[in-house]
Formats: structure tokens, sequence, C-alpha cells
């Protein structure tokens, strides 16, 4: 926002409050109400102004407060966000982002503990990218903010309380925002997961390395486009493949992957695709949520399941 004048924030709650996770804190107090404005209770008229304000040459980023929120401006992102570059011939830059607090692990109420991207996944004319860092966060937001294509914006609600280390510069390994990251080398299988789930992985592939086997874990990043060579690269290098997500399992990201997988390394690949997902139900009150999240133990049953062929 110091950077470029066109760059405003918009959403329910995050100006005085500075959003409900405090995401936003202490901006409204540094670039004044006209660039971080505090909006009606009104998702599909948040996205509706950013549009607007889009094709008047502004960059606005919305924040959508909790992820079972985003529904009432379904037909705004879909049918108006989604398709006017290609509706303008390319003419029309569309640079929104929508941020989207999400997943489980916290303990809320109903419509507050989704994983909803597969929504969004699937329509085309969207970018999808969820951070699972505090250093891929703020690297992320800034790629998202500068893109010509309109981006959702997945943060994993439960992550927002890590902390870890940020360079504030470009440096050499930052990869551009479509890319995923191999976040740990193995060789014995690979575990592919984004967001909140990363951090389930990393510990998985902690656990299994005491019992002698070594985890490749891979951080997608970008949910649409996936980063499909880096995805076959490793899949060929460890032959085994466990996709770790917590949406419901049916036509979740996960089934995407393993498709993919199994057209371009049907021959290389020592066991089907594996998938640790959430359940086919809605989203559980909070007292059994952790019985519907994956966990390390889910993850190992599945790299298990892998030796088994």
């Amino acid at each position: 926002m110091d950077d470029d004048p066109r760059v405003l924030v918009l959403g329910e709650d995050v100006g005085r409050l500075g959003g409900v996770f405090r995401v936003t804190d202490g901006l409204q107090k540094d670039f004044g109400g006209d660039r971080v404005v505090d909006t009606p209770l009104a998702e599909s008229g948040i996205v509706g102004a950013a549009i607007g304000l889009a094709v008047r040459g502004y960059r606005p980023v919305c924040e959508i407060q909790f992820d079972g929120f985003v529904y009432p401006a379904f037909d705004q992102v879909v049918s108006q966000l989604a398709k006017l570059r290609t509706r303008s011939g390319g003419t029309l830059a569309m640079p929104v982002v929508i941020r989207i607090p999400y997943g489980g692990g916290i303990g809320a109420v109903e419509h507050h503990s989704e994983s909803n991207e597969s929504y969004f996944v699937h329509t085309a004319g969207l970018r999808v990218v969820a951070c699972s860092s505090p250093a891929d966060g703020y690297r992320m937001i800034q790629e998202a903010v500068r893109s010509d294509d309109p981006v959702v914006f997945y943060e994993p609600k439960r992550r927002y309380w890590e902390k870890g280390p940020v360079r504030l510069g470009p440096a050499a390994d930052d990869l551009p925002l479509h890319r995923a990251r191999v976040v740990r080398p193995g060789t014995d299988a690979t575990v592919v997961a984004h967001g909140a789930m990363v951090r389930v992985a990393l510990d998985a592939a902690e656990a299994a390395r005491a019992e002698g086997r070594s985890l490749e874990v891979v951080d997608l990043r970008s949910l649409s486009p996936l980063d499909l060579p880096t995805l076959v690269d490793s899949a060929r290098r460890t032959r085994r493949v466990v996709v770790v997500h917590e949406a419901p399992r049916t036509l979740g990201l996960g089934a995407e992957i393993a498709a993919e997988l199994a057209d371009a390394c049907f021959y290389e690949l020592e066991a089907p695709v594996q998938r640790v997902t959430g359940y086919d139900v809605p989203y559980p009150p909070s007292r059994v949520e952790e019985d519907f999240l994956p966990d390390l133990d889910r993850v190992l049953d599945a790299v298990d399941r892998t030796f088994g062929y």
C-alpha cells in the first residue's frame, strides 16, 4: 500500500477493528478510511464493489471474514470476476485479491471452519493460492496484489499465530506465485499438502524418520494452476504419493492430483496415489473436529498403504 496508491482494502471490520484475526490491524490509521474501508455485512457487495474498482484501475484486496461466508459472493466471483478478462478479449485486467481465512482447528461454530477451495479451483479464470508459513504469507500476498488476474488467497486460520523468519527484500530462492515448493526432501514417498496441512505433513515426515523412512513434503502453494512439473518430478523420484487436504474427499483437490500423476507417472509409481482428507459430511461441531481433520497418524497409515503394493 505504501508502494502503490491504487491498492486498497475492503471488508467487514477490516478498519477500526483490524479484522477478526487482526491481519489488517493499524492499516486504517496509516492509510485512512478511503483506502481501508469497513463495509456492510454483504459479501456480494464487497466483491461487486471490488470488481467496479478494478475496472476503474484500482487494485482492491477484499477480506471475507470466514470461509463459510463467501457463498453470498459466489455469483459475483464465478459469473463476473472470473470471466471479465476473457469477456473483454484480454483488454481488461481484473487485479482483485479475495482473502479467505479457511479451515478448521480453532473450535469455531458452523460456517467458520470450511475448506471450500475446490469450488474456486474448478472455476476457470481464477488463480487460487494457499500460504502455509509466515514467509510465504508475506511474499505471496504481495505477488497476488501485483497480479492482473483475480486471485483467491486462502489463509489457514489456525496458523495465524505461528512465527517465523521473514525476509523483507527479494531473495534468490523466492518462488513465483504459481510454483510449488519442496519443503522437505525425501526418497521413499511424497506427501503433498497445502495450507495448515503442510505442518501435519512435516510432523508425519519427522515421525517417519524415526521408523527409517524418508518422506518428501511438497507444499502446493498454488492450487490453480497446479505446479505439475514439481509434483511429477517428486513422484518419479519417490514412486509413492500421498495427498493430504482437510476438505471432503469427493472431488477434492487430491482427486485431481491423483489423476494427473496417474496420467504422467503410471509406469513409475509403485502404488496408487493415496488421499488423506476430511470426510464427506458438513463440518462437524468443534468438540469432534479433531476426528474430522487429517492428522499425523492418518498420514502415516496412508504412507504404510503405499508400501503394501
